[in-house]
Formats: structure tokens, C-alpha cells, sequence
């Protein structure tokens, strides 16, 4: 992963969090997506960092670089 994005099975079901958080990347792009700002993002979390908003961008643009296909089973 990188420096502050994590997945630990222990934590929040392994999904990818903010280091030393339960608070997953997933939650703060929603919040974007959404169209809060980083600000926003940061009122509402105030242990996260400009840093850690911009380290879940990067991880979601990583992952969207990612070749998935779709296959429906059963």
C-alpha cells in the first residue's frame, strides 16, 4: 500500500484504511464524492491530514489502474 494507506485483516474487515485509524479511504472519497471539500472532510475527521485526504485520491487512482472484468455467476 503506502505510508498511510493500510489493510490489515484485523482492522475494519481489511478494508484499506488511514494509518493508525478505523477510518477507511472508502468513507473519505465518499464524503468527496459527495461534494464536501477537504476541509470538510478534515472537520468532520480531525485526526486526518490534508496529507491523508490526498493519500486516498492517489489509492483510488491506483486502484482504478487496475484491469477489472465483470463475470456473473450463477
Amino acid at each position: 500500500m503506502t505510508e498511510r494507506i493500510v489493510i490489515d485483516p484485523e482492522i475494519c474487515n481489511g478494508r484499506p484504511v488511514v494509518r493508525g485509524t478505523r477510518i477507511t479511504a472508502q468513507t473519505v472519497l465518499e464524503f468527496l464524492g459527495a461534494g464536501d471539500s477537504v476541509e470538510d472532510v478534515l472537520d468532520e475527521y480531525p485526526t486526518l491530514t490534508r496529507a491523508d485526504v490526498q493519500a486516498c485520491l492517489n489509492y483510488a487512482a491506483r486502484a482504478m489502474g487496475n484491469h477489472f472484468s465483470i463475470v456473473q455467476v450463477a
